[in-house]
């Protein structure tokens, strides 16, 4: 294939991105926060890690001005959204498969125009990364991204290959991370730019970049090496950094008067402060599971002086399991995984209940503070979702725990009244709850 013209490629990138800022202005912004950079070696279409945009100039060519305002806003929204800091253990393939499903239903409403492989599930539109996740099957799998995710470490399953194949297989179809580029690629951050840790990574200053700004408008020159993963405390900041940035392009649209629809509520999902259940469960627990001193008069027969003596007191959870069917059971293994995680550092005895109508038979199940809390190895369900019954037998019992925690999709009937005790929703999904302290799980 003949070598594109340069100039050709920086102005049919130049007209995509001030298409975007006339008609698109919120995501215009995003996508004027990543400096361009061309990537042919080892980007088969486009990559972001995050500060930059890489791209291949010969997929460039070939797509329409529409298209590529499609593929320039879906890496923006991949920055913008966090998803290079929210995987966390999962599997990266289909990690990198969710976020694409999530991104491009949203494109399409706007009324961009998808390039060749774009991946559009009709039935994953409105939802997150995190919901997809665990819907996507197998087969799926053989399926590409539209573009490479540079922020995480090629594990040989993204961009444009099959998990498993050989790199020369990758090479020889135009593919992204050839073993030849692996050796010297990945040890320069994109080989310039913005430095690690840099506040500004569109080389823009003020709420966006000018089409025009330097290191904005055309791709920057030289062929950029793969970028390095980023560590954690590159996620953290950079998350942080987009953040704002998704708040400046937000205010931006809104005064234009092109913001509405499912995009606000993309913003006001990406703004919501993010809340540690851990955290939220701990600080419940900190006034009463503790060891402490107490001054208190012992007993005359130890005599006459008043000496400290270790106080130590454990903390009453109740955990609820919602076994509906919408929470799955890889799901409750993890939170129980997490909440032993937690009783190892408090000391926490825990009575784990299960419900969907009503209380499972077997239960509860008790856990003193230092046993670990199991799940049981069949726990029935599948029918509708009460929450009731778990609040009537904590009141039937004479029970006044420190916190209950309550896994569920929060689909289901609620008790009228809170009950006097704190209650924390771990919430799988979007639904609201009418009272108590809602965390949503990612």
């Amino acid at each position: 294939m003949a070598t594109p013209d340069m100039a050709d490629i920086e102005r049919r990138l130049a007209a995509a991105r001030t298409r975007l800022v006339l008609d698109h202005p919120f995501l215009g912004a995003l996508v004027l926060r990543l400096p361009l950079r061309p990537a042919a070696r080892w980007c088969r279409t486009m990559a972001t890690d995050a500060r930059h945009l890489y791209v291949n100039p010969q997929w460039v060519a070939s797509l329409q001005t529409a298209q590529l305002q499609f593929a320039l806003a879906h890496e923006a929204l991949h920055c913008a959204l966090g998803h290079f800091a929210r995987r966390g253990h999962r599997e990266q393939r289909r990690w990198d498969l969710a976020c694409d499903f999530a991104i491009n239903p949203l494109l399409l409403d706007e009324g961009l125009e998808p390039p060749p492989g774009a991946q559009v599930l009709a039935l994953y539109r409105g939802m997150s990364a995190e919901e997809i996740y665990p819907c996507i099957d197998d087969r799926q799998l053989d399926n590409d991204t539209l573009d490479e995710h540079a922020w995480d470490a090629d594990d040989g399953g993204q961009g444009g290959a099959g998990a498993g194949e050989p790199d020369r297989d990758r090479e020889g179809r135009g593919g992204c991370g050839s073993s030849a580029d692996s050796a010297d690629d990945g040890r320069g951050g994109g080989g310039g730019g913005a430095p690690a840790g840099s506040d500004a990574p569109a080389g823009a200053s003020g709420e966006a970049a000018a089409p025009h700004a330097e290191g904005a408008s055309r791709p920057e020159g030289g062929a950029a090496q793969r970028p390095a993963p980023l560590d954690a405390a590159e996620r953290e900041h950079l998350r942080g950094q987009w953040q704002r940035h998704l708040a400046a392009a937000a205010q931006r649209a809104r005064e234009a008067g092109k913001l509405a629809g499912a995009l606000t509520r993309l913003v006001d999902d990406g703004l919501a402060p993010q809340v540690s259940w851990r955290a939220a469960l701990a600080q419940h627990l900190m006034q009463t599971a503790r060891d402490d001193y107490t001054w208190l008069r012992p007993s005359r027969r130890e005599g006459e002086a008043l000496l400290p003596s270790l106080r130590s007191v454990a903390g009453d959870v109740v955990v609820a399991l919602d076994t509906s069917g919408s929470v799955s059971e890889a799901d409750m293994a993890q939170f129980v995984g997490e909440l032993n995680a937690l009783k190892g550092t408090l000391s926490v005895r825990t009575t784990l209940l299960a419900c969907d109508s009503a209380l499972a038979p077997e239960g509860p199940w008790m856990a003193e503070p230092w046993e670990p809390l199991a799940l049981p190895r069949k726990l029935a369900g599948g029918g509708g979702t009460d929450f009731s019954p778990v609040f009537d037998w904590i009141r039937n019992q004479g029970l006044k725990p420190d916190a209950l925690v309550y896994f569920t999709d929060a689909q289901g009937r609620f008790p009228p009244q809170p009950p006097d005790y704190p209650v924390l929703w771990l919430v799988k999904g979007r639904a609201p709850v009418p009272w108590g302290v809602r965390i949503a799980l990612a």
